[in-house]
């Protein structure tokens, strides 16, 4: 089985198709955090930056709620938090 990043990953590569994808499990930094709700092993908090034309049109709440919904699975199975940096080709030229 996969693990969470590589899930992540396979989600928004599928469902974006981005020219630029980045994931950083910043877990680590959150590990009591993550203690305190029972969840072990680290894997629930990620920050991405993603470049994808898919995102073209859409404000940023809408962006991030895309996000949010292609990876519901993942919340539901213990991703607490994801930072985002969301923008299209245009925007990160």
């Amino acid at each position: 089985m996969a693990n969470r990043y590589e899930r992540i990953h396979q989600i928004l590569s599928e469902s974006f198709k981005p020219v630029a994808l980045e994931i950083i499990d910043e877990s680590a930094k959150h590990a009591s955090h993550a203690a305190r709700n029972g969840v072990a092993g680290g894997e629930t908090h990620y920050h991405v930056t993603m470049v994808s034309a898919a995102l073209a049109g859409q404000s940023r709440l809408g962006r991030s709620r895309a996000v949010h919904e292609a990876l519901d699975a993942e919340f539901k199975s213990g991703l607490h938090a994801l930072s985002l940096k969301l923008r299209t080709p245009e925007e990160a030229a």
